[in-house]
């Protein structure tokens, strides 16, 4: 069995898309899943797994999540052991305990590429942001007091490819690799 984490996009958020983390686990274990952690109430999902099918994973939880919540919801599926090798080529400057700057994670929901991304938000601000893409993932970092100041800020929720991206911290990341 293999061990992975579902980040769905988008839920609980300013009372949209509300589901119970409690039920959310229940139907994680309905359609097999094991040893079934939740974190937080924004969507992180560990569990274990024999599926090797990352794609099929996730249709299998988006078909559950349609046809128990009524949401169409993205989901990004990583085996645990890809995020710890990602977090292992972070940048230096990138997820540390300064707590003026905002370090977050940004997956790219296949087909999505750096490109389109890149193309989509356009040029980050390196006055304010700091921005280092390796494989499926943006690390970025900005200044908390300048957050506005930022040319991804707004954009990666009102953009084109919002809908193609999820976005978690430095330390939610870290604590589910761990989990």
């Amino acid at each position: 069995m293999k061990r992975y984490i579902a980040l769905l996009r988008g839920i609980n958020i300013s009372g949209k898309n509300k589901i119970a983390m409690s039920e959310l686990k229940k139907c994680f274990a309905e359609l097999g899943f094991a040893e079934i952690v939740t974190y937080l109430n924004s969507g992180n999902v560990i569990f274990s797994n024999a599926i090797e099918d990352k794609d099929v994973l996730s249709n299998k939880v988006q078909l559950m999540i349609k046809d128990r919540f009524h949401l169409e919801i993205p989901v990004f599926i990583i085996l645990q052991e890809e995020l710890a090798e990602l977090l292992k080529n972070a940048p230096d400057w990138w997820g540390d305990d300064n707590r003026e700057i905002y370090d977050n994670l940004i997956f790219l929901l296949p087909p999505l590429s750096y490109e389109e991304f890149y193309d989509e938000i356009g040029v980050p601000k390196a006055e304010y942001e700091s921005v280092y893409h390796y494989k499926n993932v943006v690390f970025w970092s900005f200044s908390r007091k300048d957050y506005q100041k930022t040319n991804w800020w707004s954009k990666t929720a009102g953009s084109g490819v919002s809908g193609r991206i999820t976005i978690r911290t430095a330390n939610t990341v870290r604590k589910i690799a761990g989990m």
